[in-house]
């Protein structure tokens, strides 16, 4: 997209105001609706310089382009909120292609996409998939910026499916470790597992900890995802019990 967009954020919490303030460092207009949001998302907003215009309501009449990062449990419910848009809706949410095919078939205009690395601070760190018609239009908006945008010349669904892919281990081998430590704990191993990892696998404990930590902060957000990655798992014809029980592991730390 050539020249200065009008963009709104959905819901922007840590990912979502870092993506903010890239489009905000690529000198795009970014709003975003406080109504019903949190102090933290507020505060999260005015450090990433965002405009607030309220409600989402104003968000969609001001905005040619609606971009949604919010939990994965909350995504379809978010996007039937706007069902109709006029704008480029675009999914970020970690959601199943089927899920961010449904969203897709609510708007006429629509971008398929995946985010994955942590929040955007510097280049190469974060990429951005994007998929669909729609998904060079966005991709212009983030070229050269901390956010690195990556088309794929595949139908609506594929963004999210990669994402699927890469966060069924990133996220579904931290849950295994919580479990495996989990188990050791109670079974009274614990101590001896730590030293054997010690010897035979370095690093692991040091993984495991991040992983509580991330897990006792995060956890809530991650049960949906994993059930998004056990629905992807289950369409491609694969057993789905291993992020079913992701899933649960993560539950339990919400």
């Amino acid at each position: 997209m050539a020249g200065r967009a009008v963009i709104g954020l959905l819901h922007p919490g840590e990912m979502g105001s870092a993506v903010g303030a890239v489009l905000r460092g690529r000198g795009h207009d970014v709003a975003w609706a406080s109504e019903s949001r949190s102090r933290e998302t507020a505060h999260r907003a005015a450090e990433a310089g965002l405009v607030d215009v309220g409600t989402v309501d104003a968000l969609a009449e001001r905005c040619e382009i609606l971009l949604s990062i919010c939990p994965p449990h909350a995504a379809f419910e978010v996007a039937r909120s706007l069902a109709g848009y006029g704008g480029i809706y675009v999914d970020a949410n970690a959601v199943s292609p089927a899920t961010s095919t449904e969203v897709g078939a609510l708007f006429e205009r629509y971008a398929d996409a995946g985010i994955v690395g942590g929040p955007p601070r510097q280049r190469g760190d974060t990429r951005l998939y994007l998929a669909g018609a729609e998904a060079e239009t966005v991709a212009s908006l983030f070229r050269g910026s901390a956010l690195e945008p990556v088309v794929l010349r595949a139908p609506v669904g594929s963004a999210s499916a990669l994402k699927m892919a890469y966060a069924a281990w990133t996220k579904g081998s931290s849950a295994l470790l919580l479990a495996v430590r989990a188990t050791a704990r109670s079974t009274g191993v614990e101590d001896a597992l730590l030293e054997e990892w010690r010897t035979s696998i370095p690093g692991i404990e040091d993984r495991a900890a991040r992983a509580e930590r991330s897990a006792a902060a995060k956890g809530w957000r991650w049960v949906g995802e994993m059930e998004e990655i056990a629905a992807t798992f289950a369409a491609a014809g694969e057993p789905d019990g291993f992020h079913q029980a992701a899933a649960e592991v993560f539950r339990r730390y919400a």
